[in-house]
């Protein structure tokens, strides 16, 4: 495992096994994401990366370890870790008949944040969605810019860390490139990201580090090296050698 400052870490997998009647999902999952890094757990179906993400939001509770989140353990402090972690799914649960401004001064409210328009604009500029939709229902919308929407509540409740989950499935390449600069400048910021994704070419562009998991076990890890970039070839290679082995 690559070696991170301890005093930097922000999530943590603390040799978590999760077993579900008799299948274990997650096998001594050990990996750590520091403060403004982006981590991407990299897997094919069934590998563990939404159980691993379902974790650390206290739905799934380890059979042994502990997924810590800032220096705390979730199943001890759940409503701390919810209250820093902004979760965006495949799809993001957002009212399609609601406008952006409506759907994020409604999730707001459910979180009992005041927040002024001036500063909900704001969120929306940020995240890049174009000015003439923040007033349209969602249900015109493109999966990318649903997804704004969806970072631009996190940016609002002030979340630092994000889990995402498979991101960019779905997105044409002008999208995935506009969330991929996205990621990176949350991430610039001071945000913490761990992605779970599938797509070994994208993982290289965005992350920091990537984690390759197998059948719940974390079985590589790989660094971005001087140029910024992790070595997709490499990458790949290995993915595609622990998916058939």
């Amino acid at each position: 495992m690559t070696n991170v400052n301890q005093n930097e870490v922000v999530i943590e997998s603390q040799s978590i096994t999760v077993k579900i009647q008799n299948s274990t999902i997650l096998s001594d999952l050990n990996f750590k994401v520091a403060k403004g890094e982006i981590y991407a757990l990299l897997g094919g179906n069934g590998a563990g990366k939404s159980s691993t993400l379902k974790t650390f939001l206290g739905f799934n509770t380890p059979t042994s370890g502990r997924a810590i989140i800032d220096g705390r353990d979730v199943s001890q402090s759940l409503d701390m870790a919810r209250s820093k972690t902004a979760y965006l799914p495949e799809n993001a649960t957002l009212y399609p008949h609601l406008t952006a401004k409506e759907n994020v001064e409604y999730f707001l409210s459910l979180a009992d944040i005041n927040k002024s328009l001036e500063d909900i604009e704001a969120a929306f500029e940020r995240v890049a969605l174009q000015k003439d939709a923040w007033e349209r229902q969602l249900q015109t919308y493109s999966k990318g810019m649903r997804q704004k929407t969806a970072i631009s509540l996190a940016i609002l409740r002030e979340a630092p860390i994000f889990l995402l989950d498979e991101p960019t499935s779905g997105l044409d390449p002008v999208a995935i490139d506009e969330f991929n600069f996205l990621v990176k400048e949350l991430a610039s910021s001071g945000s913490t990201i761990l992605m779970v994704t599938h797509d070994v070419y994208g993982a290289c562009q965005v992350a920091n580090r990537i984690g390759l998991l197998r059948a719940g076990e974390l079985v590589g890890e790989f660094e971005a090296q001087d140029n910024h970039r992790i070595d997709t070839e490499q990458v790949h290679a290995a993915f595609a050698q622990r998916q058939s082995s």
